[in-house]
């Protein structure tokens, strides 16, 4: 079974998709491949070299747009791809500071001094 991606689109209420996503590769997790037998190594390593390797040590995190989650049913032997945007934001900040750090500028009207905001 499959999905177009207008189908997908059209059933997103607030969808982001933008080419800059598509420029790095995305980040793989692959489920339940550890399992024996040749055909299931097989499709790991096939899976694997479909993208370059990312040194978890070096990657800027801000690179990465997006995940393949590829999970694999021994019983029924299936494969299950998601594919997921990923978005970096701010967390431990207030509202408004995060506000401006994703340069949306919010309504200051209500606001006498910046240290309200922030």
């Amino acid at each position: 079974q499959y999905a177009l991606v207008r189908d997908v689109v059209a059933a997103l209420r607030r969808h982001r998709m933008h080419e800059q996503q598509f420029r790095q590769p995305p980040l793989l997790v692959l489920s339940n491949f550890g399992l024996p037998g040749m055909h299931v190594k097989l499709m790991a390593t096939v899976f694997q070299n479909m993208f370059p390797s990312i040194n978890v040590h070096k990657v800027n995190l801000n690179s990465i747009k997006r995940c393949l989650l590829i999970s694999y049913d021994s019983d029924s032997q299936l494969l299950d791809l998601r594919h997921y945007s990923v978005k970096v934001v701010p967390v431990g900040v207030s509202k408004g500071l995060k506000k401006l750090l994703q340069e949306k500028f919010p309504n200051m009207s209500r606001l006498e001094d910046i240290s309200e905001l922030l």
